[in-house]
């Protein structure tokens, strides 16, 4: 029998049946990385926005420590996250280590940085082109870093599905924080890694095709956005020079 058939039409069988231990441990994973995601992102955006319109001193060494972070391990915020959770650490009174919230906390950790990097990017290009308007109308730094923000809302909102994919698909921070307890703490990426060491490869390769479906749909989504963005900004100079 060729085993890596025998897998893959198991995997399938569980992924067409619904099994529970599979969609338990996705659902699980979708939930953590949502909410990392959506804490992470408001922060990221408010943060990224305030860099790219906001001029201070030390401003240069803030953008160089915020790109450095954009390639932070995820077993290093894991080891930071577990020392600040332990008993020992700061938070330790908190009792989040191995829990849900430990790995939302490390996520958060992960994706910050990203949308943070993002965001001060496309608010900085549009801040040059617009920015000296409001500027004179009397707009502050923080209102205009808002509403030059809201102005490429289509790009914040790939940047968002970034964010998810990038901590959806995680593994380093999550296993060592949530502990991979079952019926828990497992998540895709921790059950992958943990089953394939097992030898339960249907198992495996379903959570890998989910994992692989999620981060397909994702980059789609992308794609569309991008396009539509690209149209709306093709179509004004269209509709100006027609008025």
């Amino acid at each position: 029998m060729n085993t890596f058939s025998d897998s893959v039409d198991t995997a399938l069988h569980l992924l067409i049946s619904f099994d529970p231990q599979l969609w338990v441990i996705v659902g699980r994973s979708l939930a953590v990385s949502a909410t990392a995601c959506a804490i992470g992102y408001g922060l990221g955006v408010l943060l990224g926005a305030t860099l790219a319109v906001g001029r201070f001193r030390g401003r240069g060494t803030v953008l160089v420590v915020l790109n450095t972070l954009l390639a932070l391990p995820s077993v290093v915020v894991g080891l930071v996250v577990y020392l600040l959770l332990s008993r020992t650490g700061p938070l330790g009174f908190l009792g989040w280590l191995f829990s849900f919230k430990a790995m939302v906390l490390a996520q958060v950790i992960l994706v910050l940085p990203v949308v943070a990097a993002l965001t001060r990017q496309v608010v900085e290009d549009v801040e040059r082109q617009h920015g000296e308007q409001w500027s004179s109308l009397g707009a502050g730094t923080l209102l205009r870093s808002l509403l030059l923000a809201w102005d490429e809302r289509m790009a914040l909102v790939t940047i968002f599905v970034t964010a998810f994919g990038r901590a959806v698909s995680e593994v380093g921070a999550v296993m060592i924080v949530g502990g991979n307890i079952d019926g828990f703490t497992r998540v895709m990426t921790t059950a992958i890694a943990l089953e394939t060491s097992k030898g339960d490869l249907p198992l495996a390769l379903a959570l890998g095709l989910v994992l692989l479906a999620v981060v397909g749909l994702l980059n789609l989504l992308v794609a569309l956005l991008r396009r539509q963005a690209e149209g709306t900004r093709a179509a004004g100079p269209v509709l100006a020079g027609g008025l």
